[in-house]
This record gives C-alpha cells, sequence and structure tokens, in this order.
C-alpha cells in the first residue's frame, strides 16, 4: 500500500479485506487515527484488524474512551467522541497508551483533540459516498 492512496468498499466484506490489506503495513508502535462521519465504519474497520489478531469481542469505547485487547501486538482502541476536554485525555493517562511500544493504538474521531495525535502516525478518512459505499483515503505522517 502506497501512502497517500485510497480504496472504495461496496460492502463488509470489502471493508475486511481493506483493513487486513492495511494491517499488513503495521508493526507495534503504529498509531492509527480514524475519522469519518457517525455510521461511516470506524469500528467495523477496527474491528475486522482486531478478529484478524484473534481478537472476537472488540466494540466501540464510546463510553469507556478505550478498550484494551490482548493480542500480538496488543491493541487500544480510543474513541474520542464523548471526550469534552483534553484533560480528560491526560487524565486516563494517554501518553502512555501513545508511547507503548508494544501496542498498535486505533483512535477513532481523533479529529476532535488534534493537539494530542502524535506527529508520527497513519490517518484514515472515511466517507459514505452513493448507494451506501465507503471511500477510505489513507494518509501516513513521519
Amino acid at each position: 500500500m502506497d501512502f497517500p492512496c485510497e480504496r472504495i468498499s461496496s460492502s463488509e466484506d470489502d471493508t475486511k479485506h481493506i483493513a487486513l490489506e492495511f494491517l499488513a503495513e503495521l508493526e507495534a508502535g503504529d498509531i492509527v487515527v480514524l475519522n469519518g462521519e457517525l455510521g461511516t465504519g470506524k469500528t467495523f474497520f477496527i474491528k475486522k484488524i482486531a478478529e484478524s489478531l484473534g481478537v472476537h469481542n472488540a466494540n466501540s469505547p464510546t463510553f469507556a474512551i478505550v478498550n484494551e485487547y490482548d493480542s500480538q501486538p496488543k491493541i487500544y482502541h480510543f474513541d474520542f467522541y464523548r471526550i469534552n476536554k483534553v484533560n480528560e485525555l491526560h487524565d486516563i493517562g494517554l501518553e502512555d497508551y501513545l508511547t507503548d511500544s508494544d501496542a498498535i493504538t486505533f483512535i477513532e474521531w481523533g479529529e476532535l483533540f488534534p493537539e494530542v495525535l502524535p506527529a508520527k502516525r497513519y490517518e484514515i478518512k472515511i466517507e459514505e459516498i452513493e448507494n451506501e459505499k465507503r471511500k477510505f483515503r489513507f494518509f501516513k505522517f513521519n
């Protein structure tokens, strides 16, 4: 996968294949930020990656803020949607999660608090296009 790039999904199966293609680029220590409107498939995308790493109970951490999955590598799954102030992220130790070199960290709604995002990261922008299709745009920042 060359960055930046774009993929179109017409089905959940397409999205799964796109997620697995992207997973091949990832390694422990990576941070992935996913942005898109409600219902565009951010959680589904992460869930498919988690399943391929042996996690079968992945779900949205909307109310918990972060879910941790014991896979290889570990997965941290954040959802910033219900966060009101950046201090809430500092209070849960976000910096420690972001610097864990043994985990891949996924952040939904990262655009809400760009000031906490590290310079080195992947970003995925998801949008719904015609006929329920999804457009995935992938970026890599160093």
